[in-house]
C-alpha cells in the first residue's frame, strides 16, 4: 500500500509508549492497556478520549501489520534523514514536469503539503493545496470499522464462527455503489474531461488541481440515487460472520479483511476489527494458554494422599493428592489447558484447597477430637507465641 501522508507527521510507537524496536506481543499488551483506558464506553460524552482512542487505533492497525509497519519504518527513517515526502507523484509528494513544448514547467501540488501551500500562495492559488487529496478521481479505500464481540469461555477456548452486528456505511444497495439513479449512469465532468484535475497556468509555469466542478471524482452524477443521494454508499444494520481461532484471548483484535466501510468511486472496502470481550468461566480461569482451577480436597485426602477426579474443559483426569498436601499447592496437568489453533497446548494448574468441615454431629466430633490427642506437633512452634514479647532488655 501506498505510504500515508500522517505517517510522516506521526510517530505510532510514541503513540503507543513503545521503542522502535518492541515486538509484536509488546505492541499488542501496550495498545489493549491503552485501549482499555481511552475506551470511549468507558469516557462517554469526551470528546478527547474518543479522538485519542482512534489514534492508538490507528497506530496499532498499522504497527500490528508486518508489511504496513516495514512501509511505515522506511517513511520514518526518511524522514529522520532529512529526506522529508517524496518528490515522486502521489500521495505526500508532489510532481515536477520537465519544460513542454511551450517552454513553461509545470506542478502537480495537490499533494505537496507546506510546498503547495506556499507555491499556491505565491500565486495567488488561494485556500492552498488540498490535502492528502481526499476527493481526487480514481477509486479510494474504504476506512476500516471496528465492533465488539462478547463470547463465551468455551467458545473462546474451542474457537468458533460467529456473527457480528453493527450498523455502519455500506455500498448503496440501490444504485450499487455508482450513486447514479437506476437506469442512468454517471458522465464524464466536462470541466476537467474526466480526468479530476484542470491546469492553472501562472505564465511559465503551470498548477494543477483539483477539478472544482466534479471534486476530483473525474464524474458528473446528474441524476442521484434516491437512496444515498449520490454517495454511493447509506448507512445500515449490517452481519458479518467472522472465524475466532481457538484460543483467542480477552481484548484480542481479529481482522476480517474487505469487511469495513466500502470504498469511494469503486474502490475496495476497508476492513473490520473485532475486539473479543471473553466472559468468565464458573470454574476455571486462565494464564495465556494455561487454565486454572482451585480443587477442593479433605483434611483425609491431604493428610493420607488419594487420588480425586479433576474436571477440564473435555473431560475430567485423575490427579494424585500426595500424602501430607498443604492447601495453597498447585500441580501441573500437561496439555490439558487452552489448545491453541497454532503452537502447543497449554497446561491445567491445580490448586488444592484443604475444606474444613462447618458443622459436626457426635460421631464426627469425637473422631476429631481423637485425632488431636495423637496429634503432638505445634504447627505455629516457628513463630514462638510463648517467648515473652520485646525481649529481656527492654527494662
Amino acid at each position: 500500500m501506498a505510504p500515508q501522508r500522517e505517517w510522516f507527521d506521526k510517530d505510532y510507537y510514541k503513540v503507543l509508549g513503545v521503542p522502535t524496536t518492541a515486538t509484536e506481543k509488546e505492541i499488542t499488551r501496550a495498545y489493549r492497556k491503552l485501549a482499555k483506558q481511552h475506551h470511549p464506553d468507558a469516557n462517554p460524552g469526551n470528546t478527547v478520549a474518543e479522538e485519542r482512542f482512534k489514534e492508538i487505533s490507528t497506530a496499532y492497525d498499522v504497527l500490528d501489520d508486518a508489511a504496513k509497519r516495514k512501509e511505515y519504518d522506511e517513511v520514518r527513517q526518511m524522514v529522520a534523514t532529512g529526506g522529508g515526502r517524496s518528490s515522486a507523484p502521489g500521495p505526500g509528494g508532489f510532481g515536477f514536469q520537465p519544460p513542454g513544448p511551450g517552454g513553461g514547467f509545470r506542478f502537480d501540488t495537490d499533494d505537496a503539503g507546506g510546498i503547495g501551500d506556499l507555491l499556491g500562495g505565491l500565486f495567488n492559488r488561494g485556500g492552498g493545496a488540498r490535502r492528502g487529496r481526499p476527493n481526487a478521481a480514481g477509486p479510494r479505500r474504504g476506512d476500516d470499522l471496528e465492533t465488539e464481540l462478547h463470547l463465551d469461555f468455551v467458545d473462546a477456548a474451542h474457537g468458533v464462527t460467529t456473527t457480528v452486528r453493527f450498523t455502519a456505511d455500506a455500498v448503496c444497495s440501490v444504485c450499487h455503489g455508482n450513486g447514479a439513479r437506476p437506469g442512468t449512469s454517471p458522465v464524464a465532468c466536462p470541466t476537467c474531461g474526466g480526468s479530476g484535475q484542470i491546469a492553472n497556468d501562472q505564465g511559465m509555469f503551470s498548477f494543477s488541481q483539483v477539478c472544482p466542478q466534479c471534486a476530483g471524482r473525474g464524474q458528473i452524477i446528474e441524476d442521484p440515487c434516491p437512496q444515498c443521494h449520490g454517495t454511493g454508499v447509506e448507512k445500515r444494520a449490517r452481519e458479518v460472520k467472522v472465524r475466532i481461532p481457538a484460543g483467542v484471548d480477552d481484548g484480542q483484535r481479529i481482522r476480517v479483511k474487505g469487511r469495513g466501510a466500502a470504498g469511494a468511486n469503486g474502490g475496495p472496502s476497508g476492513d473490520l476489527y473485532v475486539i473479543v470481550h471473553v466472559l468468565p468461566h464458573r470454574i476455571f480461569g486462565r494464564k495465556g494458554k494455561d487454565l486454572t482451577l482451585r480443587l477442593p480436597i479433605t483434611f483425609a485426602e491431604a493428610a493420607l494422599g488419594a487420588e480425586v477426579k479433576v474436571p477440564t474443559l473435555d473431560s475430567s483426569v485423575t490427579v494424585r493428592v500426595q500424602p501430607g498436601t498443604q492447601s495453597g499447592k498447585t500441580v501441573r496437568v500437561r496439555g490439558r489447558g487452552i489448545v491453541p489453533s497454532k503452537g502447543a497446548a497449554g497446561d491445567l494448574l491445580v490448586t488444592f484447597d484443604v475444606a474444613v468441615p462447618t458443622q459436626l454431629d457426635d460421631a464426627g466430633r469425637a473422631a476429631v477430637e481423637a485425632l488431636a490427642s495423637v496429634i503432638t506437633t505445634n504447627p505455629r512452634a516457628h513463630l514462638e507465641t510463648d517467648a515473652p514479647v520485646g525481649g529481656d532488655d527492654g527494662a
